[in-house]
């Protein structure tokens, strides 16, 4: 907020067309993008809209995949949680930033909800859309972070069955007050502690992979790997990287890909 300013909210219309028009034009996929979609629609003053409505409206559209990011733990609500169990183009995946485990340092950090919370929405998603997949950030060394504050953020990570994360070191941002707070930590410790958690992140990648060994998912194929021009590669509902051999004209459509075998970072597959 200190850097983006005020956050406004599109029109519910506005957006529906939009979804609309892209559907009739081929499109198969969208992602509604916001600095916290989670509190779309608190702006409005002539009407109640939130943005577990604009998911329903959206629900009943002819456009294969919903998709969106990011969402703030602190205003995800049970309506939006209710909202993604409807599932059809709802993807059964989310990406929900916790930053931290622990309570002091989520405090400092002016996130305005706790672990407990965090954990219990978790629960809650887990609930309402079985087999989520669910990815997070998450700051190491943040000013004032000590070996307990870490410890309890590895609980959470356990706790939640990650699927993935972006992690970082903090680093003052001008303009915010933490930027004002004093570090103890020394770059050691800091690399120390997030290569402890990025062991643990990338553990919980390989077992959200696994679990689709055998199975056969839908791809929606975004074009040739990087690392290899002879796979096509694209993703699943939930958001995971699939590579595998195809022809050129599949690239913008859905397909049944069999999964043979799962890696920490991709799944390995075979067209049915």
């Amino acid at each position: 907020p200190y850097t983006r300013g005020k956050e406004r909210s599109r029109l519910p219309e506005d957006i529906i067309k939009e979804v609309t028009d892209l559907a009739k034009e081929g499109y198969i996929e969208v992602t509604l993008l916001g600095q916290n979609v989670n509190a779309y629609g608190k702006d409005f003053k002539d009407r109640k809209y939130t943005f577990a409505d604009l998911l329903k409206d959206l629900n009943k559209l002819d456009i294969k995949r919903i998709r969106y990011t990011t969402s703030h733990p602190r205003d995800l609500d049970d309506e939006t949680i209710e909202a993604m169990g409807y599932g059809g183009n709802i993807m059964p995946h989310l990406h929900l930033p916790v930053q931290s485990g622990s309570n002091q340092i989520l405090k400092r950090m002016n996130r305005k909800y706790t672990k407990e919370e965090y954990l219990d929405k978790i629960n809650k998603l887990k609930q309402t859309v079985p087999g989520i997949s669910l990815t997070t950030d998450i700051i190491v060394a943040f000013p004032g972070e000590t070996e307990e504050d870490f410890e309890e953020t590895l609980d959470l990570v356990h706790k939640a069955d990650f699927e993935g994360a972006y992690t970082f070191i903090y680093s003052p941002r001008e303009g915010t007050p933490a930027a004002k707070y004093e570090n103890l930590l020394t770059e050691k410790e800091k690399k120390e502690r997030l290569l402890k958690l990025n062991k643990l992140i990338n553990e919980g990648y390989l077992k959200g992979n696994k679990r689709f060994e055998g199975e056969i998912v839908e791809v929606l194929v975004e074009g040739f790997s990087e690392k290899n021009k002879n796979y096509l590669t694209g993703y699943t509902k939930h958001n995971k990287l699939v590579n595998f051999i195809g022809d050129e004209s599949l690239i913008g459509t859905l397909v049944n890909v069999k999964i043979e075998k799962a890696y920490s970072w991709h799944l390995k597959g075979k067209i049915v």
